[in-house]
């Protein structure tokens, strides 16, 4: 069951979307990239067809709508606390398969990863739902293929792509019927079956790779921005801080902000003690949690082929080279 749209058709059924629903889309940022003549793609809430961004991939992904860059979490005082208000409205996601490949990732993270749900992310994921961007070809540095993301049949209310003049969707959730403005067809949602880039993911790391002289490299090369990180739809660090109202520190709030484990300072502790100094021993972190260490706690790889990092690491470090080397070097070892 589906719907075929021409402009105007789309455009109605955004609208009516929009007086029920917080619509969160990749927007084209004129002139908001890293120079004043480079354009970027964006997630941002939306309430016209003309905003969202259909044909180019994202250079951010959605994850900021339930793991914001800085959330208060509660306020204090020296004798209660408060959990901080929040805007609760519904609100539709509209992403690629890698990405929803990616929320299944955060889920396990912060629903399924102990014995109690993480409160804040849930109030949020409650009111999340997701349409599914079909993706007619595959983009540069994209590897979704070789992680497996490149397809999903679940997850989503509904598809939406552009298809000749037009735009088709596939209804996955028939509450949202009434909302499209159309011709009825069945639609079967487009997904990639290659990628330029391909990647082999080794099954095991041995021991021994966490001592590999190829990590060295990136001592000098990696430079610690921590843009790789920040990009990624699975990467999760944050740090906690308190804001304090008043000089002895008894009213404030806590927030919850973004951190990454490829930026100094993620591993200071107390005493003035700092791990993971060297970027290499930072690449070496990030690439086995991506590909190996959260695989044996979940059964699956962490990465989804997305390729932002690639995209938009300044020293021109690839994540999808990082891990063909990674496996060459297991199998040197094997030898």
């Amino acid at each position: 069951m589906g719907f075929v749209m021409n402009k105007e058709d789309f455009s109605k059924t955004i609208e009516k979307l929009s007086k029920d629903y917080r619509l969160y889309a990749p927007v084209l940022k004129k002139g908001e990239g890293r120079c004043l003549d480079e354009d970027i793609v964006r997630y941002d809430f939306v309430k016209n067809a003309d905003d969202i961004e259909l044909e180019l991939k994202s250079d951010y992904s959605f994850k900021e709508i339930l793991l914001p860059l800085s959330e208060t979490l509660f306020y204090f005082t020296e004798n209660e606390t408060k959990v901080a208000d929040k805007d609760l409205s519904d609100v539709l996601v509209f992403l690629r398969s890698c990405d929803l490949h990616g929320l299944r990732r955060l889920d396990d993270m912060y629903l399924r990863n102990g014995k109690e749900k993480d409160f804040f992310y849930n109030r949020i994921r409650e009111h999340v739902h997701f349409v599914l961007i079909g993706c007619t070809h595959s983009y540069k540095d994209c590897f979704c293929v070789s992680m497996g993301a490149n397809k999903i049949d679940d997850g989503y209310v509904f598809s939406i792509e552009p298809r000749d003049e037009g735009f088709a969707s596939e209804i996955k959730d028939d509450a949202f019927t009434s909302y499209f403005v159309g011709q009825k067809e069945d639609v079967a949602v487009s997904y990639v079956t290659e990628n330029e880039t391909k990647v082999n993911v080794p099954d095991r790391v041995p021991l021994s790779i966490y001592k590999s002289d190829m990590w060295r490299e990136y001592d000098a090369r990696c430079i610690g921005c921590g843009r790789c990180t920040l990009v990624c739809p699975t990467c999760t660090c944050f740090t906690m801080q308190d804001t304090f109202y008043d000089a002895k520190g008894k009213v404030g709030e806590r927030r919850r902000v973004n951190a990454s484990c490829m930026i100094d300072g993620y591993t200071n502790v107390a005493g003035g003690g700092s791990y993971r100094q060297p970027k290499g021993e930072r690449m070496r972190f990030k690439v086995l949690h991506k590909v190996n260490d959260f695989k044996a706690r979940f059964g699956y790889n962490m990465c989804t082929g997305c390729g932002r990092c690639d995209a938009v690491c300044p020293e021109y470090i690839s994540f999808s080279t990082l891990i063909n080397k990674l496996d060459a070097e297991i199998k040197k070892e094997a030898e």
